[in-house]
């Protein structure tokens, strides 16, 4: 037989020399074919060895005997098959290059083809054609051969920088034939480098070469013997892989053997068929699985990982990339699908690494997230309860982004865990296993628990997981919500514990998970114990969530919050709602904005409870003034989407939406009058905006006459002056029937006079005339109510603008001939005092005086005068000095009521308003009453009636700010907050500055005993004033601790004049008050920056320690206090900087490479400059001070050396050397460091064991017994309750070293105590101990006591003293290098 086909490629004229070399080279970089036989062989054609396969294909197809003998049948024809797989190697290979043309790689494709076919033939592996290179080579072609960029350009790669270009070192000189050959070795890679372009015509042809390669690839694949080749394997599968994305708009419908192969014309079909060949194996099976499982993992996370690179890179996540993923992820499931058994343990493997390679970026966690989740429904039951508890292990991970994820694979599994697990499916699992496929174990243990992680991103997360939790579909999710919020105790609560694997885990091997270079299993070991405590309650969890520090969490606490709200998880009780409506006023503009928005989802989902309605008007409606403009716009949006939009004609029907609007409105008539002021500022921004239509306005008049009237005729009085040719006719109606009705509505009527005088300028001067007069008439007979009155003044002097200081000076008039009357009465005692109508006087008198002032003179200011005091000597008119506050003997109290006296001060500010000099004399009454005034409400008033006076007469009204802020220490909350107010008012406008006192007195309102003061304060503070001066804690920080430690030996600070009642007032001295002061301490550190925080440092040394150093500042029991609390300040993680202390506090470490460099960077220079201070300026100064305490024997000195060994934790290296001259010094820091940890050990397990029950919880030792803290104060200022650790532990005095504590003690129990156990109690040095314990609970000596501390005992009789062995304690072999005397130290 003859073989026309082969005798083309002339491979009788090919050297035997030449293919011996080659087959030596083994096809790496040969010599090339001679180019007389390459063009012999090519001829201009491109269709060569398409011909020789073609005559070959038969001995592949053919199972005869002939087909065996084919290799005879070469060699009877002279063939050589070394000399035709040289000569196919030698198109091979010159079609890899990039530069090749078209014929080039149509050879190279259809000789790689010609290849496999060779190797498919019976007898290959016996006649040696198989070569490993050689195949790679083939195989490669498929990505060689396929440009990379078919756009039409040449494109050429980046040549190397200049940097790198230039030779490093000295070389010799180069010769110019040297310098010859390198620019022809120069212009030959530059070749090389570039890539040949194709038209859309040549592409197509090679793209059909290159389905025609993996045609014959896959009729290959199904030859058991290369299946045993896993080398070969891989290299299949690699590149079987690759084509997946060659086409993946192409969607493979089916992965079955039943299509036949060369019926198929797309790559992404015929790479999927290979790949199932591969899988479906019966050879290698495991192999070919594990292989094809890992290389599909990189398109499912949506990489690529090249050879040459260390770690994948990120692909785009274009559409071909989804596509692609998506297809991978269907192949998977057919396999699993098909193999069942088989492919589980590799789908288990394959879905622990696409965890393991995730990244932290959202929308690749989601599309993972949702693979994991497809992937593990494929799983049998025991193996997916054995993922999950390895994904709890997972989420335990120091790696931010594997916790979120874990987070993310949570929700997709309660999204398709089943119901309910049967009893047969149950009895196919493991004992235990059953837990982890509950939605309780991921709702409660999985995810819940991450709410208390320390990465706020992971916290946030979590809480957000939580809320979505609400909103799936499946009864038995939201159910296990139930039962974590509303289990009545810890036990009920607690959470599946895993073979005792709590904390941070990770990989039992030493390399980095997201580095692994095999497929196989992760494990992981325990490596901390930083795990979420899971005995705090989920509510208060999510109350503490919800004022985090961070924005994030604290924007998916509420969202959280919301979602339990919605769906009755939580009780919709006023205090659940305060937690959304106060986030209206975050410092955050980020979670205002949330807070609204998850009110007003939660408004929508329950629009019939009242009390979601009056928590949205008091978030919502408030934030309509709040100091961004963003803010402000959202308030609108959210006003103007769920009220105004849903206002419509009374005669249409009023669906859900408009009775809530209506709702709405009528309770800001009523529960939320008080809103007022900033719903009038809503609409005085929508009337700028002509929002409100002619038809608007009149929908509103229609609304009057039904039961929304008064709702209608607020928004009336809002907007009727927005719009002209109104129905004006339809208001003097309901003005004549109101003026007709017996029944007077405050509010309504408020809000008609006040559109009457928005109409005045529309209607004619009969009607005008007339509605005047009627007004008159109200207010001529003063019975209306003060609120009444004020709108009624109003309309008057709007309805006639001219003559309205006529009708004013007659009420005036009116007004001092009743009161005068009345005071004549009432000092006659003649009758009973109408207070009612008094109160009414006194309001038309001082509202109607502000219009005609003119017509008010000395009677009127003595009439109302006489209303405060019956015997007055004002200020002489003369004297310019205005006394601190008037002298005691000018004050009688008059038999007037309180609230006659509080209505009288307001109408005599007003009257002050108007006239100047009577304001210089009535201003140090006012100063006076606040000192003296026993009545709440008048004193109430004064504060406002002066705040009001220094906006009109500041130089002269500023000099009685002393007297308002010290009302900020008043008995009284109300006088207390009204002060907080108006103050805050005045510092705002910059009425006032921060003098004097101001600041200090300002600041002690944070420690208030109640704490929606400190709250209000601290608001203030935050939100309003320190955005306009933010140096102003800065500034005024060093003083905060001389002046709250009542220190006035200071050579500069504390010297402001203030007398001996407001120090006492506003004193915060002593041991009782300090955890007030560290509270305030503490809060203006926590806004400092770290320039600022650097600095409070340095000025602390300059400004205190350094005067007690050079002893201008006495060091005695006023100057130790001071000491004392300057030190345990140094000593708080708050004054330390943000930049070096952000790792310990939790904050997300970032996650990109070079973000991280320059962190530390950062934070190494930071460092390094606090390292420098520390050492040059501070620890000279407290070392100084040591001594001075040591002389003096001051108990300061506990202070100092907890503050060292502070520091030492820090800088324990540098100190030694600074320290190096001490060895006594280093001992001491070093033995009281470890007293310290031993103590925080000992207290954390203390701890786990309470929270384990394995002891009854013990109180707190008393401070006596263990290292003091300073104290934490709570809202109302209190020191805080046993249980409650403090952030900022104080050393002990050194009298308290010396008390011999009761573990040190050697106890015999006296055998008097018998049997008589009930009633009976131990006296113990701690407290007492009821003998219904048992003695051997007397655990002296142990970890663990069971000392009741502050029981009472009724009888001395009852009690059994406990008796020593010896006289004195036994002196244990323990001693401190305190007592140490100096010691040598050996060179």
């Amino acid at each position: 037989m003859e073989f026309e086909a082969l005798e083309l490629l002339k491979l009788r004229d090919v050297s035997k020399v030449w293919v011996d070399a080659v087959w030596e080279a083994e096809f790496c970089d040969p010599e090339r074919l001679d180019s007389v036989i390459v063009e012999k062989i090519t001829e201009g054609r491109t269709d060569v060895f398409k011909s020789v396969r073609t005559e070959l294909l038969p001995f592949s197809n053919d199972i005869t005997e002939s087909a065996q003998n084919v290799w005879v049948l070469l060699k009877e024809n002279g063939i050589s098959v070394k000399a035709l797989v040289a000569v196919i190697s030698h198109f091979i290979l010159v079609g890899k290059s990039k530069t090749s043309n078209l014929e080039e790689r149509l050879h190279a494709l259809q000789a790689a083809s010609v290849y496999l076919l060779l190797l498919k033939i019976p007898g290959s592996v016996a006649n040696q054609v198989f070569h490993q290179i050689l195949f790679e080579s083939s195989l490669g072609l498929i990505q060689k051969c396929w440009p990379n960029d078919s756009s039409g350009k040449k494109r050429k790669k980046d040549l190397p920088s200049s940097s790198q270009a230039k030779p490093k070192g000295r070389k010799r000189a180069k010769n110019d034939k040297e310098m010859g050959n390198e620019d022809d070795d120069s212009d030959d890679e530059a070749n090389e480098d570039l890539e040949t372009s194709f038209s859309a015509q040549e592409l197509l042809r090679i793209r059909n070469e290159i389905e025609a390669l993996v045609k014959t690839l896959l009729h290959l694949l199904k030859d058991p013997s290369l299946q045993c080749r896993p080398q070969c394997v891989n290299v299949c599968v690699q590149i079987l892989t690759e084509l997946t994305r060659f086409d993946p708009s192409v969607e493979v419908t089916s992965f079955s053997d039943s299509v036949d192969i060369d019926r198929m014309d797309t790559l992404t079909e015929l790479a999927y068929h290979g790949l199932w060949i591969l899988c479906s194996s019966h050879v290698a099976r495991d192999k070919c699985l594990k292989s094809v499982f890992s290389r599909l993992l990189y398109v499912i996370v949506m990489m690529s990982r090249d050879e040459g690179q260390s770690r994948p890179t990120l692909l785009v996540q274009s559409q071909a990339v989804l596509a692609a993923r998506d297809q991978a992820i269907r192949f998977i499931s057919h396999v699993v699908d098909e193999l069942k058994e088989a492919a589980t343990p590799m789908l288990h493997i394959l879905v622990q690494h696409i965890c393991d390679k995730m990244v932290e970026k959202v929308d690749y966690r989601a599309k993972g997230s949702r693979a994991v989740g497809q992937l593990v429904m494929k799983m049998p039951l025991p193996t997916r309860a054995k993922f999950i508890q390895w994904l709890y292990r997972y989420s335990l991970k120091t790696q931010v982004a594997y916790r979120l994820f874990a987070l993310d694979v949570v929700m997709v599994l309660l999204d398709d865990l089943e119901e309910e697990i049967s009893a047969e499916q149950k009895a196919s699992l493991e004992e235990g296993q059953a837990e982890f496929l509950t939605r309780r174990f991921l709702v409660q243990t999985l995810m819940f628990r991450r709410s208390s992680d320390s990465s706020a991103t992971v916290r946030a997360h979590a809480l957000q997981c939580l809320a979505r939790c609400m909103d799936l579909q499946t009864h038995n999710t939201t159910r296990c919500v139930q039962e974590l919020f509303q289990a009545s105790d810890v036990e009920s609560r607690s959470s599946l514990v895993i073979d005792g694997s709590e904390g941070v885990v990770s990989a039992q091997s030493g390399v980095s998970l997201g580095q692994f270079s095999t497929f196989r299993t992760i494990q992981y070991r325990q490596i901390s114990g930083n795990s979420a405590d899971t005995s705090q309650d989920p509510m208060e969890l999510l109350r503490t969530r919800v004022s985090d520090p961070k924005t994030s969490v604290r924007k998916a606490a509420l969202e959280a919050i919301a979602g339990l709200l919605k769906h009755n998880v939580i009780s919709c009780s006023k205090e659940q709602l305060s937690l959304l409506s106060e986030r209206c006023r975050d410092p955050s503009v980020l979670v205002k904005k949330k807070a609204m928005q998850c009110l007003t989802d939660l408004l929508l989902a329950c629009p019939e409870r009242v009390l979601v309605q009056v928590a949205w008007l008091r978030g919502v409606v408030v934030s309509v003034m709040d100091t961004e403009s963003s803010v402000q716009e959202k308030s609108l949006e959210l006003l103007d989407q769920v009220m105004l939009q849903h206002i419509r004609d009374p005669r249409h029907f009023a669906d859900t939406a408009q009775r809530l609007a209506w709702d709405l409105l009528a309770l800001m008539c009523d529960q939320c009058a008080d809103l007022g002021c900033y719903f009038r500022r809503a609409f005085h921004t929508w009337s700028r905006q002509n929002k409100f239509s002619t038809a608007f306005v009149n929908t509103l008049i229609k609304h009057t006459k039904t039961d929304n009237a008064p709702a209608a005729w607020m928004l009336l009085a809002k907007v009727a002056g927005a719009a002209p040719g109104l129905d004006y006719q339809t208001i003097l109606d309901e003005w004549d029937h109101l003026l007709q009705s017996k029944e007077v509505k405050v509010e309504t009527t408020c809000h008609i006079l006040s559109v009457l005088g928005d109409i005045a300028q529309h209607i004619n001067d009969y009607t005008r005339e007339k509605v005047v007069e009627d007004v008159m008439g109200l207010l001529r007979g003063c019975a209306m109510p003060t609120d009444v009155i004020h709108a009624g003044v109003e309309a008057l002097c709007r309805l006639d603008k001219d003559g309205h200081r006529k009708h004013c000076g007659e009420l005036v008039s009116i007004c001092q001939k009743y009161l005068t009357n009345a005071v004549v009465r009432a000092k006659a005692g003649a009758e009973e005092m109408d207070t009612q109508m008094v109160v009414s006087h006194l309001c038309t008198l001082g509202r109607a005086s502000l219009h005609c002032p003119e017509k008010v003179g000395d009677p009127v200011f003595a009439l109302v005068l006489s209303f405060l005091t019956t015997a007055v000597e004002l200020q002489p008119e003369g004297d310019n000095e205005l006394p601190g506050s008037q002298p005691l003997s000018q004050f009688k109290l008059t038999p007037m009521p309180a609230v006659v006296r509080a209505h009288a001060v307001v109408t005599l500010g007003q009257l002050c308003l108007q006239h100047e000099q009577l304001a210089h004399r009535c201003l140090p009454a006012f100063a006076r009453e606040l000192e003296t005034g026993p009545h709440v409400v008048v004193r109430s008033n004064v504060v406002v009636v002066l705040c009001d006076l220094c906006v009109r007469y500041t130089n002269m009204a500023s000099l009685y700010v002393p007297n308002v802020s010290a009302c900020l220490a008043d008995p009284s909350p109300d006088v207390r907050n009204t002060a907080l107010v108006m103050l805050t008012n005045l510092l705002q406008e910059e009425y006032l500055k921060w003098k004097d006192s101001l600041f200090f007195r300002y600041a002690a309102a944070m420690a208030d005993s109640v704490g929606e003061i400190a709250k209000l304060c601290e608001y203030c503070l935050v939100d309003r004033l320190l955005k306009k001066n933010p140096q102003m804690f800065y500034q005024h920080f060093i003083e905060c601790i001389v002046h709250f430690n009542s220190y006035d030996k200071h050579r500069k600070y504390n010297k402001f004049p203030q007398t001996e009642r407001e120090k006492a007032m506003f004193s915060l001295r002593g041991p009782a008050n300090q955890g007030k002061r560290f509270k305030i301490y503490k809060f203006l550190l926590k806004h400092f920056t770290d320039e600022q925080r650097f600095n409070t440092t340095n000025r602390i040394r300059k400004e205190i320690l350094d005067g007690f150093v050079d002893q201008t500042m006495p060091l005695d029991e006023d100057g130790a206090a001071l000491l004392s609390d300057t030190f345990d300040v140094l000593a708080l993680k708050e004054l330390k900087l943000s930049a070096t202390t952000s790792t310990a506090d939790g904050a997300d470490e970032p996650q990109d490479e070079q973000a991280i460099i320059v962190k530390t960077i950062q934070k190494k220079l930071i460092s390094h400059a606090q390292k420098k201070n520390l050492i040059e300026n501070i620890i000279p100064v407290v070392l100084g001070l040591k001594n001075l305490l040591e002389e003096k024997r001051s108990p300061v000195l506990g202070n100092l050396m907890y503050y060292l060994q502070v520091i030492t934790e820090d800088y324990r290296a540098e100190l030694k050397e600074v320290f190096a001259a001490d060895a006594q010094l280093v001992e001491e820091l070093e033995f009281g460091l470890k007293q310290y940890q031993k103590q925080q050990q000992d207290d954390a397990l203390m701890q786990q064991m309470q929270r384990l029950s394995f002891v009854r919880p013990t109180p707190t030792p008393t401070p006596g017994k263990s290292r003091r803290r300073a104290p934490e104060q709570n809202d109302q200022g209190k020191t805080p309750v046993s249980g409650q650790r403090s952030e900022t532990p104080n050393p002990p005095r050194p009298t308290e070293s010396a008390d011999t504590s009761a573990a040190q003690l050697k106890m015999d129990i006296s055998a008097s105590l018998g049997n008589k156990r009930l009633g009976r109690a131990i006296s113990t040095p701690g407290g007492y101990l009821t003998s219904d314990e048992g003695v051997h609970e007397l655990t002296f000596g142990g970890d663990v006591s069971v000392i009741k501390m502050g029981q009472g005992i009724q009888n001395e009789s009852d009690v059994v003293h406990v008796l020593l062995e010896q006289e004195t304690p036994r002196q244990w072999n323990v001693q401190s290098p305190l007592r140490k005397g100096p010691r040598v130290i050996a060179k």
